[in-house]
């Protein structure tokens, strides 16, 4: 694992010293934001291949944060593509113990409109496709997840939100995020399921996300902004590309005020959280008997166990 500054132009020296407590995941215009400072791009390289990106390390009212682009800046990568476990590792490296993930979801229920956010409490695995573990190789764990997300690190994130009173944004506290496989997007009869189900909101990323970090004892939580009603909708088919783009842009803006009053809180007041030990009693292989090479390889996630 190394991380080191590029030369990219937004680099402005060596990589900031000490550990970079809080992370977002997100699309790349959140982390352009007049208040962000002392901005650099820091590649990381992990057991698990290159993330996305680089990450965007800067300080935000002079609070160390770190930015990943989830599909990478341009947009250049499917859901099924992410390289979801170096995300979280490149995370890890750097200290991250909170990770907010900023989202665009469909939505399955009337009451979630376009621009309305969400801080789901559940998640409903479509995947097919995903690696959702750090854990193989001889080395075997169990992470507990009936809780998926952190509700501390959640009520700070729904907190954050009321108290920005966004224009035209009501603020849904809980729900349940389906999470399919993708790129397309759901049939009207799967959509009709997942209604059937109570879910509240379908995107397709952030599930391996949550049990990665619950696996790196980072606690979790999404920050899901409405970009129009999935196809179950009766006006879905009069959705247009402009309108859907019109609404990425009001919740990038709406996201970086969110993130901002987030960083602040934590900063002042960071929460406690049981995923921060959540291999505790996770792992079933004892450590003395398992593979060197695959020890050497989770290290930074079971150092502290061995």
């Amino acid at each position: 694992m190394v991380a080191s500054a590029t030369n990219s132009p937004i680099d402005n020296g060596p990589v900031n010293s000490g550990p970079v407590k809080i992370g977002i995941i997100g699309g790349s215009g959140l982390y352009q934001m007049n208040a962000l400072t002392d901005v650099q791009e820091v590649s990381v390289e992990t057991p698990f291949g290159a993330p996305s990106d680089a990450l965007i390390v800067g300080k935000l009212d002079g609070v160390s944060v770190a930015f990943l682009a989830r599909h990478g800046r341009g947009h250049t990568l499917l859901p099924s593509e992410l390289p979801f476990r170096a995300n979280i590792y490149a995370m890890k490296s750097l200290g991250v113990e909170y990770l907010i993930s900023a989202s665009a979801v469909g939505s399955l229920k009337e009451e979630a409109k376009p621009v309305d956010m969400v801080v789901p409490d559940q998640f409903i695995d479509r995947t097919k496709n995903r690696v959702s573990t750090f854990f193989g190789e001889g080395i075997v764990g169990h992470i507990s997840f009936g809780d998926p997300v952190c509700n501390n690190l959640a009520k700070v994130v729904a907190d954050s939100v009321e108290s920005q009173q966004l224009e035209g944004v009501t603020l849904h506290r809980g729900g349940t995020y389906v999470c399919m496989e993708g790129p397309a997007f759901s049939t009207r009869a799967e959509s009709n399921l997942y209604r059937s189900w109570d879910a509240t909101v379908i995107g397709m990323t952030n599930l391996p996300e949550a049990k990665l970090a619950r696996e790196a004892e980072i606690a979790y939580a999404t920050l899901a902004m409405v970009t129009d009603y999935d196809c179950w909708h009766p006006d879905h088919d009069s959705v247009t590309v402009e309108m859907v783009i019109g609404n990425l842009q009001k919740n990038a803006v709406n996201a970086q005020k969110v993130i901002r009053e987030v960083v602040r809180r934590l900063s002042e007041h960071p929460p406690t959280s049981e995923a921060h030990s959540a291999l505790k009693f996770a792992v079933i292989t004892p450590l003395d008997k398992a593979p060197a090479a695959t020890k050497e390889k989770l290290g930074l996630l079971l150092k502290k166990y061995m």
